[in-house]
């Protein structure tokens, strides 16, 4: 299984990105889908994820703000990201887990700056 990460980049506070995790398979093989993220010298966090049936997860440092969709015709789970914070800068990380198995994305780097 590939994951393929995409839509990162740069942008000024309060600014919108949204991130795009292409699957090499039916996304709806997959129990969950989601997106980490990782800055150096800190845990890496779980931002939102998606589940089979739809429900939604979202750390609360990103609620209302970022939103998790499905794009079946790409197989392709998307992160919609408004009002960016600088503390939102890190390198995303998207990833499936199907039944025991976790499969990540190559990440992708989002740069939140004036």
């Amino acid at each position: 299984v590939q994951l393929q990460a995409s839509g990162g980049g740069l942008v000024q506070p309060g600014g919108s990105l949204t991130l795009s995790c292409a699957a090499s398979r039916s996304i709806f093989s997959f129990n969950v889908m989601g997106w980490y993220r990782q800055v150096p010298g800190k845990q890496r966090e779980l931002v939102a994820s998606i589940r089979i049936g739809d429900s939604t997860f979202y750390a609360d440092s990103v609620k209302a703000r970022f939103t998790m969709s499905r794009d079946n015709a790409k197989n392709a789970v998307n992160l919609q990201m408004i009002n960016l914070k600088p503390e939102d800068a890190a390198v995303y990380l998207c990833y499936a887990r199907a039944r025991t198995e976790i499969y990540w994305g190559q990440g992708t780097l989002v740069t939140v700056s004036s």
